[in-house]
């Protein structure tokens, strides 16, 4: 079968089932699962799906704009912003950088939190309102709007004047050996600055922003206290980040 052929089936699999594995399509196609997987990390190269462990998911969606993100794989965030709650505690100092699941995040806040919160994410600022006790503290920086975030030399300069407890991190991709990439070398550079500054880093990531990997390093895995999924903690998909001295959540 010609390497083009098989492309085509495996393409045709994912629409069908949106997640396909490399031992089934090997069976399927009668070929070895590495030459399954150089198939897949081909037409991922080409923007053609999404990897995922031990094969391959159907490519969503990945809107550029702040407003088209809002929309997009909601379920999912609403499922992490309440698996962060636990970790938010009276009196903190805590940073939030830019992202849709990180304001997810502060919408489902109980309303009488008493937090101090360190942000460059223009887009929770309205949200902030209905918490008579979380005391605001916004970073300046070049605007965004694509994002909805400030950035910036001036943004990291602001960010190293704090200290804080946590920090609540959105990202793009995180890998076991890649560690936390971003899209945007701002946005990166930004989130850097946050790592170093906070006691515990806790970074978000729905099931699609798994094991991928953008062009800008943020931090290795073992920066990360805790990885927070809209996946069960126990779900196999998770087993790489196990043995890791990481918190799954």
């Amino acid at each position: 079968m010609l390497k083009e052929e098989r492309f085509e089936i495996i393409l045709r699999e994912l629409a069908v089932r949106r997640k396909v594995k490399f031992e089934e399509l090997a069976v399927l196609l009668a070929v070895s699962e590495d030459t399954i997987r150089r198939d897949i990390d081909l037409l991922y190269r080409n923007g053609l799906l999404s990897k995922t462990r031990g094969g391959a998911i159907l490519r969503e969606k990945d809107p550029l704009t702040f407003q088209d993100r809002q929309s997009f794989l909601t379920k999912e965030k609403d499922i992490i912003a309440l698996k962060v709650q636990p970790f938010l505690k009276d009196g903190m100092t805590i940073f939030v950088d830019g992202g849709t699941t990180t304001w997810a995040v502060v919408n489902a806040m109980p309303l009488d939190i008493r937090i101090r919160m360190v942000t460059n994410n223009f887009s929770i600022v309205p949200l902030l309102e209905k918490f008579k006790n979380v005391e605001l503290i916004f970073l300046g920086g070049n605007f965004e709007p694509d994002l909805a975030v400030t950035s910036g030399i001036t943004t990291c300069m602001e960010v190293a004047k704090y200290n804080a407890d946590i920090f609540i991190m959105g990202t793009c991709a995180v890998d076991p050996e890649l560690g936390v990439s971003a899209a945007s070398a701002a946005d990166g550079e930004t989130k850097k600055m946050m790592v170093q500054c906070a006691k515990k880093t806790i970074a978000l990531a729905s099931q699609n922003k798994l094991y991928q990997g953008e062009l800008f390093r943020v931090c290795p895995i073992d920066s990360l206290t805790a990885l927070i999924t809209d996946l069960d903690s126990n779900d196999s998909e998770l087993n790489p980040f196990r043995n890791m001295d990481l918190q799954i959540v």
